[in-house]
């Protein structure tokens, strides 16, 4: 978890402290095209495919999620049994190559996959794409953007899409989505919960220190929840791409009666201070939204940075838990 949450996302990480609902695409739907393609990715470089991409890497968890959910199964995927613990709303499908981590994906492993399309994300160093490019083509897309994060997500949903040619599958997908939340947002404003406050934390333990990474209304779990009519209670400024703070259980002390809410994983002992290394705390326990009972762990296996997918899963266990 020490790892995970220091690398994931890479960037955010870097500047701040060191998961389900989709449907299944029919097997006709996932290629829709054969004809030669030409796009523009988030670095503002054009490229050109013969025509839609069938043998792709990925080398971030977010884009692995994509390229599932729009029925293409990836090759080559960067640390393979760290994606099928945090991101199990959208599993694999097949056994692709692990080609290395997310921050350092290995060149020589994905050469060898002679891939037809490279999908990487802007946290990936200019150094590292340019190596990419030497393998195959690759399509960029920005990591996240504080400013709309699930625009972001859904516009770059929509570039992988073009270059796999799968829009049609993108488009389904996109509904499901929005009927989705608006699904969710019913089931909270009949449970009197519109506008409730709400407040999403993550945190791992090095070191026998606790470190807690609070999820801005810049987060992309931020974004779904103020679409879901609640209100995010942070008060910190997170970063401009994963709108990501940094805190501790000292800064927990300004949020009065929240709804807080959390994911951790039954895979990683570092995961859950919340439930654990916190639970004898003394300034945890005097907080309000402790006494009250409002801590809300939810499943395992819904990754906070993915896609349609795992914010569907979060979706769902968000609005069983507040509404229980």
């Amino acid at each position: 978890m020490r790892r995970l949450l220091r690398t994931a996302p890479l960037a955010a990480a870097a500047l701040l402290l060191a998961a389900c609902g989709t449907t299944e695409p029919a097997a006709d739907e996932a290629k829709e095209s054969t004809e030669a393609i030409t796009l523009t990715d988030a670095t503002g470089a054009k490229i050109e495919l013969d025509g839609p991409a069938e043998k792709v890497v990925g080398t971030e968890w977010n884009v692995v999620e994509h390229l599932i959910s729009l029925g293409v199964d990836p090759v080559g995927v960067a640390d393979v049994k760290g994606y099928r613990t945090w991101d199990s709303a959208v599993p694999l499908k097949n056994e692709p190559k692990d080609i290395g981590t997310r921050g350092e994906p290995s060149m020589d492993t994905i050469a060898s996959l002679e891939p037809d399309l490279i999908v990487a994300t802007s946290d990936l160093q200019p150094g590292a794409l340019k190596q990419l490019r030497k393998a195959a083509p690759v399509v960029t897309v920005t990591s996240a953007d504080a400013s709309d994060p699930v625009g972001q997500m859904l516009e770059n949903l929509d570039l992988i899409a073009e270059a796999t040619g799968t829009t049609e599958r993108a488009t389904t997908l996109k509904k499901d989505f929005d009927a989705k939340l608006a699904e969710g947002t019913k089931a909270l404003a009949d449970a009197g919960l519109d506008g409730a406050e709400i407040a999403f934390a993550d945190g791992y333990v090095s070191a026998n220190q606790v470190s807690l990474r609070p999820y801005t209304a810049g987060s992309l779990i931020g974004g779904i929840n103020e679409r879901l009519g609640l209100k995010n209670a942070w008060k910190l400024k997170g970063d401009e791409a994963y709108g990501l703070a940094a805190t501790d259980v000292e800064g927990l002390t300004g949020l009065g009666e929240v709804q807080f809410v959390y994911i951790g994983n039954e895979d990683d002992a570092a995961s859950d201070p919340f439930g654990k290394e916190l639970a004898g705390n003394s300034i945890w326990k005097s907080l309000p939204f402790v006494k009250s009972g409002d801590v809300h762990r939810l499943d395992d296996g819904i990754w906070m940075f993915g896609g349609t997918g795992s914010m569907e899963a979060y979706t769902d266990a968000l609005v069983a838990s507040l509404t229980k």
